[in-house]
């Protein structure tokens, strides 16, 4: 009779293969939107609202610090939600997903108003920002609520890298190709020519706007079908990070001890910078290419050879990582890219090269991505280990790992921006200063080799190497 009570509970224990898809089609939509935006958002203020580079440089700043503090506040607001029917983390999900899309199409959109654009993509940047957090923050946590096995959540989580590297390029796809189709039409410095075709130039920039709000939609509709796919498939188990009682731990003693956990701060330092490097890479590059490479009608294709190649070597990294260990996985992974961000700015501007630059880049983007988020649970067993008596704080572990980073690619947007408007950026022009083309150079090259250079050095001091980790699992199932 013993066996027949231990066995529920143990298939209980095993996730579907059906549950983990589920599960991981919840990540999509945060990595779609956020795709689009990282790579377009930029271009598409500059060149298609028109904006001057110093208001377009206030938008991205605000609206990605805005979405780094928003990080924290909703996982305050979680952890003192009860527990409901559908759970204590679902209903943020499901309730936000509506107005979310909503504030996402109307960031796409160009107003008829001369004088209140900047405060209109403002508004809906933050909005839209924010409603994102209430699907996102909620989602990350769950991977500590659909089982207790360590072994399974791992299998979630490379489910879920894999389906939002999917989503990446997914984002990349339908936002370049949509746009891409859409022939740009540049100011020539003689501006004589362009000024008598008026009519022939109003034509193309409606199209253009036509298309990003084209993509815009399609984008919208993959959210709502994520959101319900992961709300008709994921069961959020209670019992999974064992919530003995209701009363929820005060979230700022939760958060001094969080903070107060050394390998939590080393793991978030060394990523800050690394996944800085990247995100400099993908606000600049869509200018980069344009301007410096001169391949204006090639970067939607380049962008997505970079998303496709991340995408493949998902699994090579999670494979890596488990034969290697995950610290040696990232010096691996994330060094990769130096190389190759090197030689794009030194070699002359040849598309093949572009080519074999953007594949290789993706590959380390892959190993940048998937290492945090498989690492994070190492760190919050380790510390649970440490505070037995203290639990719920996985909210707080996710959201200020987001918060971090968040807000570093807010305050690298605002600087790229300006800087490119110190150089003097023409909006829309055919060419750009010599200025514009070295600073695009500093951007995507010397910067992004100095940040990743520093992260690696800060992970040398990251405790949890894979003995350390045996010892810690080992540890966990003995107490519990």
């Amino acid at each position: 009779s013993s066996q027949a009570k231990r066995r529920p509970k143990e298939s209980k224990e095993k996730l579907s293969v059906c549950s983990k898809l589920c599960y991981a089609v919840g990540g999509a939509p945060y990595q779609i939107t956020g795709c689009a935006l990282g790579f377009f958002l930029q271009i598409y203020l500059l060149d298609v609202a028109q904006l001057d580079p110093f208001y377009a440089s206030i938008i991205l700043f605000v609206g990605r610090a805005w979405d780094a503090i928003t990080d924290p506040m909703v996982g305050f607001f979680i952890t003192k939600t009860p527990w409901s029917r559908l759970g204590r983390l679902m209903p943020w999900i499901i309730f936000s997903t509506p107005f979310a899309v909503i504030s996402y199409f109307l960031v796409w959109f160009v107003p008829d108003i001369s004088s209140g654009q900047v405060m209109w993509y403002l508004l809906f940047y933050c909005m839209f920002q924010t409603l994102v957090t209430c699907f996102h923050v909620p989602y990350s946590a769950l991977t500590m609520f659909i089982s207790r096995e360590q072994s399974e959540r791992d299998s979630a989580t490379a489910y879920r890298m894999t389906v939002e590297v999917l989503g990446t390029v997914l984002g990349t796809a339908i936002q370049g190709q949509i746009v891409g189709q859409v022939d740009t039409p540049c100011i020539q410095d003689s501006q004589g020519a362009w000024w008598s075709s008026l009519a022939n130039w109003t034509c193309i920039c409606l199209a253009q706007r036509n298309a990003y709000m084209m993509a815009a939609g399609v984008i919208g509709g993959i959210y709502i079908l994520c959101a319900i796919v992961l709300f008709l498939g994921v069961r959020e188990k209670r019992d999974a990070s064992e919530l003995q009682s209701d009363e929820p731990i005060s979230f700022f003693r939760g958060l001094k001890l969080v903070m107060k956990h050394g390998a939590y701060i080393k793991l978030i330092a060394g990523f800050l910078f690394t996944s800085l490097a990247f995100m400099l890479l993908e606000g600049n590059f869509a200018l980069f290419c344009t301007y410096t490479l001169r391949f204006r009608n090639e970067f939607q294709n380049i962008l997505l050879a970079i998303m496709l190649s991340a995408t493949l070597s998902i699994p090579l990294w999670q494979w890596f990582l488990m034969r290697f260990g995950k610290k040696t996985a990232v010096y691996v992974g994330i060094s990769s890219a130096i190389p190759f961000l090197i030689m794009v700015v030194v070699l002359e501007s040849n598309l093949i090269v572009t080519y074999v630059v953007a594949i290789a880049a993706g590959i380390s983007v892959a190993a940048a991505f998937l290492l945090p988020w498989s690492m994070l649970p190492d760190v919050i067993d380790d510390f649970n280990l440490q505070h037995p008596d203290s639990r719920g704080h996985e909210a707080i572990f996710f959201s200020f790992y987001v918060f971090f980073t968040k807000f570093a690619s807010g305050v690298s947007l605002g600087i790229s921006t300006l800087s490119l408007d110190f150089a003097g950026y023409k909006t829309r022009g055919c060419s750009q200063p010599e200025e514009v083309k070295f600073t695009l150079k500093m951007l995507v090259s010397a910067a992004p080799v100095g940040l990743i250079l520093l992260g690696l050095l800060l992970f040398k001091l990251y405790p949890i190497d894979e003995d350390k980790r045996r010892e810690n699992k080992k540890a966990l199932q003995n107490l519990r």
